[in-house]
């Protein structure tokens, strides 16, 4: 039997994540420096560990409410008004998740009917446009520009829309490029928003991993609040990636509708992470800023590393990624990570698996320490002195 022809037609013609494509080839070969994994390289603080410990010795280990323990939501709440200035009611418009992606796969498939028109920025995280494509929605790209600091701008906004747009799903501090967006630059989406009566779908999920500027929210503008969708977590600040644990936060409509879905795929998200999140929210600011301290200073030194080797690359705001223009090589975005890899062993992420605006670029995650940082910039430098004494690069 062809079980080929067995699956869906959306399953067969979905493309793979370009991240773990390229990843494949880094993990056949031996003494790999990666750069390519956005995963924070510290612990998560003992406080958040000792409280799912106890949970557990205690014998809590059932489901929690579909929308999470009351506890959590309750400081989630607290920790959103303390942060933005905007107060979500725990009751009715909080929902604990297994991670930001189920926030956004909820939130999506919630929204979306066969046929309605999704926006998503290019470069863009890898999961977006298959979460659109999944729930029978359009993708409409916005290309982003590097001149723009990769900001999405009320010009751009505008053409983008059409009768047919549903959702906009932004995405600041963004995956890949680092870009960020002001109060004030959203200030200037907000009667585009307003007036066209789009949801809003924001992925905040590195706003504490914010730099020169405070993070800053659509749904702090009360004119729009209620057509915003916020994603947050605890994945990147409080370093809990394998903890699988976000939360969504939406008008009693929308969460509603939210939660209908979340209770049939998920239930509930794993009682002992909520547990240690509780603790994180409550005792653990003071390690979110020891790590975002750090994350700055390995920022900076990836900025002034790059741009000293002749691949220019723009400061970044927030999350923990530089997003280097190799266009210079004269190699294309796949061309110069296999080559790279290839010849100094050190994997980057091509542009081009973000987006077609991502062509040109490569991604490159500073969530290591800052010795493998050294190391692999050397690295770096190494193999682009090859490609002048070839006469490969360009002035």
């Amino acid at each position: 039997m062809d079980y080929t022809k067995k699956i869906s037609h959306v399953a067969s013609t979905i493309k793979p994540s370009g991240i773990r494509k390229f990843f494949d080839l880094a993990n056949q070969m031996e003494g790999v420096i990666s750069l390519g994994v956005g995963e924070p390289d510290f612990t998560t603080p003992w406080k958040i560990r000792e409280a799912a410990i106890y949970s557990i010795e205690k014998g809590k280990t059932f489901y929690t409410a579909n929308r999470g323990l009351i506890a959590l939501r309750e400081e989630i709440s607290n920790y959103y008004n303390r942060r933005f200035n905007v107060k979500y009611d725990p009751e009715k418009e909080i929902i604990v998740t297994a991670g930001g992606s189920e926030g956004i796969d909820i939130a999506t498939r919630a929204l979306i009917n066969p046929g309605d028109e999704m926006i998503i920025l290019d470069p863009g995280y890898v999961a977006y446009e298959p979460a659109v494509i999944l729930s029978g929605g359009v993708p409409v790209h916005i290309n982003l520009e590097e001149k723009d600091q990769f900001k999405l701008t009320p010009e751009k906004l505008k053409n983008a829309i059409t009768e047919k747009t549903k959702v906009l799903l932004i995405n600041y501090p963004s995956n890949p490029t680092g870009g960020f967006m002001t109060k004030e630059d959203y200030q200037k989406l907000v009667p585009i928003i307003k007036e066209s009566g789009i949801i809003v779908i924001s992925d905040e999920i590195y706003a504490e991993l914010s730099y020169e500027e405070t993070p800053a929210s659509l749904a702090s503008f009360p004119e729009v609040r209620d057509q915003i969708v916020v994603i947050s977590g605890f994945s990147k600040a409080f370093a809990m990636t394998g903890w699988r644990l976000g939360y969504v936060l939406a008008n009693p409509v929308l969460s509603k509708a939210m939660c209908k879905i979340h209770q049939y795929i998920m239930m509930s998200a794993p009682i002992a992470a909520q547990y240690g999140a509780i603790d994180g929210l409550r005792y653990c600011q003071e390690e979110v800023e020891e790590m975002r301290q750090a994350y700055e200073a390995r920022r900076n030194f990836c900025v002034t590393e790059f741009n000293d080797m002749g691949l220019k690359t723009f400061k970044p705001h927030g999350a923990f990624y530089v997003f280097p223009c190799i266009k210079s090589t004269g190699m294309t975005s796949e061309e110069f990570c296999e080559a790279l890899l290839n010849d100094q062993k050190v994997a980057c992420v091509p542009g081009n698996a973000f987006g077609e605006s991502g062509e040109g670029f490569i991604r490159v995650s500073y969530a290591y320490s800052l010795e493998e940082l050294k190391e692999a910039t050397s690295k770096i430098r190494i193999f682009l002195d090859k490609l002048k004494k070839e006469g490969k690069m360009k002035d």
